[in-house]
C-alpha cells in the first residue's frame, strides 16, 4: 500500500515537473529565436545605405545639376524640385497605409515591396540623371522620372524603416539593430556623397563668363592661353557623362544592398502582436496624429529638417558661386559627411549618458555658429575646410537623433492604446512625409528665390543679390528654424524617466503574452 502511494506520488510529481520543463525549454527557444545573429544586424543596416546615398546626392547635387548641367530656367527647376518632393511626401502615408493592410507572405510583410520596387527605382533614378537630347519636353522629362524614383524609392523606405518592429520581439535586439542601421546610413550619406561628388568634380566643365568677366580674361589672356594649352579641355558633355557614370555606380551598389538586405533579414511572423481591424486612410491620419507626443515630436523635426535642408540644398551652391570654390565644393561637402560619420558614435555616447532630449539641443545648437561663421568670414579654403569639419559634427546629431526617438513615440503609443495594434508603418510613413515635405519646400522656395534674385546658369559671376540670397539659404533661415523647432521641443513630454517605463510595461505585456502562449502550448501537449 505505501508502495503503491509512493507510486502514485512520483507519478503525479512527474506530471507536475514535466510542463514546467517544458515551458523553460519553449522559453528558451523563442529567447533564441528572437536573438538577431551580427550577420542579421548587418544585413538588416545595409537595407538603409539606398536610401541615404541616392537622398544625399539628390539633396546636395539635384538643384546645381539642373541649372548648371541640364541648363533649367531657375523657375522650372524650382517647379521640379517642389513638386518632386511634394509628390513625395503625399506618397509616404499613402504607401504606409498600403502596407498596414497588405497579407502576410512566405517572405514577410514588408520585404516584398523592397524587392519588388528596387529595379524600377534604380532605373528611374539613373534616367533623372540622363540629359534628353530634346529641349521642348525636358521639364516634363525631369518632374516625371523624379516623381516616379520617389514613389518607388517610397515603397523601399517605409517598409524598411518600419521592419525594425519586426526583426524581434525583444528591445533589446531592436535597439542594437538601430545602432547598427544608423552607423551604416551615415555611412551611405559619406559614400553617395563621395561617389558623386569625385566623380562630377573630375569633368566640372568651365564656367561662362560674363561681360565683366570677359574685360577682366582680355587683360590676362595671353597667360591664361599659356596655361590652355597644356591642360585638357573639358566640355559640358564631359559633365553628362560623368553624372551618369556617378548614378550607374549608385545604382550598382542600390542593388547590391536590396540584395543582401533580402538574403540575410527574416521577419518574424510571431513577434507580431495580432493586429486590429483594419481602418481607413484618414483615420490612419486621426489616429497618428492625434498622439501628442508624435505631433510634437515630428512639429520639431519638421523645423530642423527644413532647417538641414535648406543648407544641404544650397550648400553646394554657395560654395561655388559665393565663396568662389567652384573646384572645391565637391570636396568641403565630403568633409562635412566624413565629420559627421566621425561623430555619430560620440551622439551615441552623449544620448544614453545625458537623455535624447538634452542631445538634440546639444547636436542641433551646435551646429548654429558654423553656419553664422561661414558667411561672416572673407573667402579663405583653408577656413571654409575647419568650420565645414566642425559642422559635421552638428549634422551628425540631425541623422542619428530622429529616427532614435520614433520608436519611443510608437512604444509610448502602444501602451496608451493596447488594442490598435499592426499600425507601425503609419507612423513611419506620416513621420518621412514630413520631413520630404520639409525638403520640398525648402528646395522649391530656394530656387524660386534664386529665380529672383537673377540667377545665371555657370556664369562665372552672380549678381551681388544672388550671393545675399545664398548666405540668408545658408544662414539666417536655417537658424530661424532651428530655434523655432527647439522651442517646440520643450513642451516634448518623453523624458527619460518615462522611456524607461515604457519599456518596462511593454516588456511586461510581451512576457504576459508569453507565459499565455506557453500555457496553451502546455494544455495542448496535456491533452
Amino acid at each position: 500500500m505505501a508502495k503503491g502511494e509512493g507510486g502514485e506520488q512520483s507519478s503525479n510529481a512527474s506530471l507536475l515537473n514535466k510542463p514546467a520543463t517544458d515551458g523553460i525549454k519553449l522559453a528558451g527557444k523563442r529567447e533564441n529565436r528572437n536573438r538577431l545573429s551580427v550577420c542579421n544586424k548587418i544585413s538588416y543596416a545595409i537595407g538603409g545605405a539606398p536610401y541615404q546615398m541616392t537622398g544625399c546626392a539628390l539633396g546636395f547635387f539635384l538643384q546645381i545639376y539642373l541649372l548648371d548641367v541640364a541648363q533649367l530656367d531657375p523657375f522650372y527647376a524650382s517647379i521640379i524640385l517642389f513638386v518632386g518632393r511634394a509628390w513625395d511626401a503625399i506618397t509616404d502615408p499613402t504607401v504606409g497605409f498600403l502596407i498596414s493592410r497588405s497579407p502576410w507572405t512566405r517572405f514577410g510583410r514588408m520585404l516584398p515591396w523592397i524587392v519588388l520596387s528596387t529595379p524600377l527605382a534604380v532605373l528611374s533614378y539613373f534616367l533623372i540623371w540622363f540629359v534628353p537630347p530634346f529641349e521642348d519636353g525636358k521639364v516634363i522629362w525631369y518632374l516625371f522620372f523624379y516623381c516616379l524614383f520617389q514613389t518607388l524609392q517610397t515603397c523601399f523606405h517605409v517598409p524598411y524603416s518600419a521592419l525594425t518592429m519586426f526583426i524581434s520581439s525583444e528591445q533589446k535586439e531592436r535597439d542594437s539593430a538601430t545602432a547598427y542601421r544608423m552607423t551604416v546610413e551615415v555611412l551611405g550619406t559619406l559614400l553617395g556623397t563621395a561617389i558623386q561628388g569625385q566623380i562630377v568634380g573630375m569633368a566640372n566643365a568651365p564656367c561662362l563668363p560674363g561681360p565683366g568677366d570677359i574685360l577682366a580674361d582680355i587683360s590676362n589672356s595671353s597667360k591664361s592661353s599659356r596655361l590652355n594649352e597644356s591642360e585638357p579641355v573639358i566640355s559640358l558633355e564631359h559633365t553628362k557623362v560623368a553624372y551618369m557614370i556617378a548614378s550607374g555606380v549608385i545604382c550598382s551598389i542600390y542593388i547590391l544592398c536590396a540584395i543582401v538586405l533580402f538574403c540575410g533579414v527574416r521577419e518574424q511572423k510571431e513577434s507580431c502582436r495580432p493586429r486590429s481591424e483594419p481602418m481607413s486612410f484618414f483615420q490612419g491620419i486621426r489616429l497618428v496624429m492625434g498622439h501628442g507626443p508624435y505631433a510634437k515630436l515630428v512639429m520639431v523635426f519638421l523645423f530642423t529638417s527644413l532647417a538641414f535642408m535648406l543648407l544641404e540644398g544650397n550648400f553646394a551652391l554657395f560654395c561655388s558661386s559665393t565663396l568662389g570654390f567652384r573646384n572645391d565644393f565637391q570636396n568641403i561637402l565630403l568633409v562635412i559627411m566624413l565629420s559627421a560619420t566621425l561623430a555619430i558614435p560620440f551622439w551615441q555616447w552623449f544620448l544614453m549618458r545625458f537623455g535624447k532630449k538634452t542631445a538634440v539641443y546639444a547636436g542641433t545648437l551646435s551646429v548654429v555658429p558654423f553656419m553664422i561663421l561661414v558667411v561672416s568670414l572673407k573667402s579663405n579654403l583653408i577656413v571654409t575646410y575647419i568650420v565645414s569639419f566642425a559642422a559635421g559634427v552638428g549634422v551628425a546629431a540631425a541623422f542619428l537623433l530622429p529616427w532614435s526617438m520614433l520608436p519611443d513615440v510608437v512604444d509610448d503609443f502602444q501602451v496608451q492604446n493596447p488594442d490598435f495594434t499592426g499600425h507601425e508603418a503609419l507612423f513611419y510613413s506620416f513621420y518621412v512625409f514630413f520631413t520630404k515635405f520639409a525638403s520640398g519646400v525648402s528646395l522649391g522656395i530656394s530656387t524660386l528665390s534664386l529665380d529672383f534674385a537673377g540667377y545665371i546658369s555657370r556664369g562665372c559671376s552672380q549678381p551681388e543679390e544672388v550671393h545675399l540670397t545664398l548666405k540668408l539659404l545658408v544662414s539666417a533661415a536655417p537658424v530661424v528654424l532651428i530655434i523655432i523647432g527647439l522651442l517646440i521641443l520643450y513642451s516634448y513630454p518623453i523624458d527619460e524617466e518615462r522611456r524607461q517605463g515604457n519599456r518596462k510595461l511593454l516588456q511586461e505585456q510581451r512576457d504576459n503574452e508569453a507565459d499565455s502562449e506557453t500555457d496553451s502550448t502546455e494544455l495542448g501537449n496535456t491533452v
